[in-house]
């Protein structure tokens, strides 16, 4: 990754991120706009931010190391764990992947034409897609996330028979996952827009990161939605036939 004639606190910020788009996200998540200080050397751009270029050139350095490969480990855990595994996902899309896409379509300033045409289409597009998707994962956690924790809970013994009938009557594991098929191809629109982000000669270098950025974060939903559909719904499964027959054979008691 780094040229041994250059250390990378000698290299220009516009030399690192023209080598690994990725590195943008690194800059920004220490505070750092890459666009502001492309003529910069990292050295010169830790000194003007106070940050410590050793810590930045670990996390440029292991950035490259982490891949987002679909964790079939998580078959293993137990669904509390699946499910805070999923929520931590969803904090770092809101927090972290979101905020740095929005403020590069914001920033970016594009000379031709027709790509300022797509980037206003983008500032248009964005928030909306961020509003609509902010508002799904929050309503997920508030329902579908909670409804599966209620059954774990029943079913470890600490559980009311009569709102565990209500609960099992009011949810549809079914139902969820007719809705979550609905929002598995979210940003299809953001797709079409920008010809499934394909990139081409005439681009800014800020243009080539949004798209890198964008295609990485619609790779990030694509595992996410694969470890809720392939993983979280059918332990759900299982864990809502168990709740029903615990639920049956107090019935049957009394």
């Amino acid at each position: 990754m780094e040229n041994n004639s250059f250390p990378l606190g000698q290299r220009k910020i516009n030399d690192l991120v023209s080598e690994n788009y990725v590195y943008a996200s690194v800059l920004y998540y220490f505070g750092v706009g890459f666009y502001n200080y492309e003529d910069k050397t990292l050295r010169e751009v830790c000194d003007a931010h106070g940050l410590k270029l050793d810590q930045v050139v670990q996390s440029l350095e292991n950035v490259t190391k982490k891949g987002e490969e679909f964790d079939l480990f998580l078959l293993s855990y137990p669904v509390p764990l699946v499910i805070e595994y999923l929520k931590h996902t969803h904090h770092v899309f809101v927090k972290k992947k979101l905020p740095f896409i929005a403020q590069l379509i914001n920033h970016i300033q594009d000379k031709d034409k027709q790509m300022q045409a797509l980037i206003e289409d983008l500032k248009f597009v964005f928030p909306l897609f961020v509003e609509d998707f902010i508002h799904h994962i929050y309503k997920e956690e508030d329902t579908f996330f909670k409804y599966i924790l209620e059954l774990d809970t029943a079913l470890k013994g600490n559980y009311n028979p009569g709102k565990l009938f209500f609960n099992l009557n009011k949810h549809s594991l079914q139902r969820y996952a007719i809705e979550h098929d609905v929002h598995d191809d979210e940003m299809e629109g953001i797709r079409n827009i920008t010809n499934n982000y394909q990139q081409t000669d005439n681009m800014s270098l800020e243009l080539r990161v949004l798209y890198s950025e964008l295609q990485h974060f619609e790779q990030m939903l694509i595992v996410h939605a694969k470890v809720e559909n392939e993983i979280l719904f059918p332990k759900a499964l299982e864990l809502e036939r168990r709740a029903q027959r615990m639920l049956d054979d107090r019935v049957k008691l009394n």
